[in-house]
């Protein structure tokens, strides 16, 4: 051995860039994981959303929206919470019962804040009009927002 230092030396250098690659990889797969991690809680967290959208029984239509409304937040929460005196009548009064499947879903975007989901359902209906059911598909777009460490759905529009 004519330069011990030297080889200490590559040994040195070998270690650190060895350490430094496995600290490297070990990050990025901690993120993509957290990233996984997020994106199946906000399809989680929109089927749940949707299922409760399409899955309303007049015989305790007071459970059913109190269902939507623990996963709503924002104008979404208000504008249903102030219907719901007049759904309840009107489901009510029709006897309505609407089982719903969500079928698919899938993100749009998202963030570490936000997100846009589209989702479709399906849902039998029956109410005085349709005493035997009627099998309908809904195309909704959800928007989430992340709070107090839960998704929560700020806004439905029917689309498609």
């Amino acid at each position: 051995m004519r330069h011990p230092g030297a080889v200490a030396a590559a040994l040195v250098v070998a270690t650190v860039l060895t350490t430094a690659l496995a600290v490297w990889l070990a990050l990025g797969l901690a993120g993509q994981r957290e990233a996984e991690q997020r994106r199946q809680d906000i399809l989680a967290a929109a089927r749940r959303s949707a299922l409760n959208f399409t899955s309303l029984d007049y015989r305790h239509y007071g459970r059913d929206s109190a269902n939507v409304l623990e996963s709503a937040t924002g104008n979404f929460k208000k504008e249903f919470a102030a219907q719901t005196k007049q759904l309840t009548q009107l489901v009510t009064d029709n006897k309505s019962v609407s089982e719903g499947q969500v079928l698919e879903a899938g993100i749009v975007r998202s963030d570490e804040r936000s997100a846009r989901v589209l989702v479709v359902a399906d849902s039998e209906v029956t109410n005085t009009a349709v005493p035997r059911g009627e099998a309908r598909t809904y195309r909704l777009q959800l928007d989430l927002v992340h709070r107090d460490g839960r998704w929560l759905t700020s806004d439905v529009e029917f689309v498609g």
